[in-house]
């Protein structure tokens, strides 16, 4: 059978827009599903679920409540000392908490969680929300070219021997690794300032 130029044009015009149809509406679309679900939050909980935090680094361990009172400062720390914690602090490790995505899950074998760091963790934050519910997060060692820090939130060993490990932003690592002065609430010196000393407060003798 011979089929006529124009209809040959048409006859590849189809196989084209069928060939682009496929690639971009339906294996396309299969791969913009996956990079949705690598950009999954973490958790999903609300900052204001989050009644405590618990976080263990190699070299502290402290612990952050908030405020009963309602008022500022809006969190306090109950240990190793206690007393207002630094809120801007805290509350940048929660909004990583709640907002923070995983842009990759990697399925590996439970006992080679150590390549990733998770045997010996560099820190732990454990989540107590109000109604009860706790959350862990452990923060392993970062990739290669220290993009991503791996990590492994609620570690659990799924039914196949492995666990889930997640690629996250290295902030996890800038928010926890601090010293405890920088959890405490600054000292305004402001009214100190601002108050005359005593001597000049103590007239002059007169002669």
């Amino acid at each position: 059978m011979k089929f006529s130029r124009t209809t040959l044009i048409l006859i590849l015009l189809a196989l084209g827009l069928g060939s682009f149809v496929y690639f971009y509406e339906i294996r396309g679309a299969t791969q913009r599903e996956e990079v949705k679900q690598q950009n999954q939050q973490i958790f999903s909980f609300t900052e204001d679920d989050v009644q405590s935090l618990t976080i263990t680094t190699k070299k502290i361990a402290l612990s952050v409540e908030r405020n009963a009172q309602g008022s500022q400062p809006k969190w306090l720390l109950k240990s190793p000392v206690s007393e207002p914690a630094n809120d801007a602090i805290v509350s940048y490790l929660t909004d990583l908490l709640v907002k923070g995505t995983a842009t990759r899950t990697v399925s590996i074998p439970a006992n080679q969680k150590g390549d990733f760091g998770l045997d010996q963790p560099q820190a732990t934050i454990n989540i107590n929300l109000k109604n009860q519910k706790t959350h862990q997060l452990l923060l392993g060692k970062s990739d290669f070219n220290r993009r991503f820090l791996y990590v492994q939130a609620d570690p659990t060993v799924k039914p196949d021997g492995n666990i889930d490990v997640l690629l996250v932003s290295t902030d996890f690592e800038n928010a926890v690794n601090r010293e405890i002065s920088e959890w405490k609430q600054p000292v305004d010196n402001s009214e100190q300032k601002s108050t005359p000393s005593p001597e000049k407060l103590t007239p002059p003798s007169s002669k």
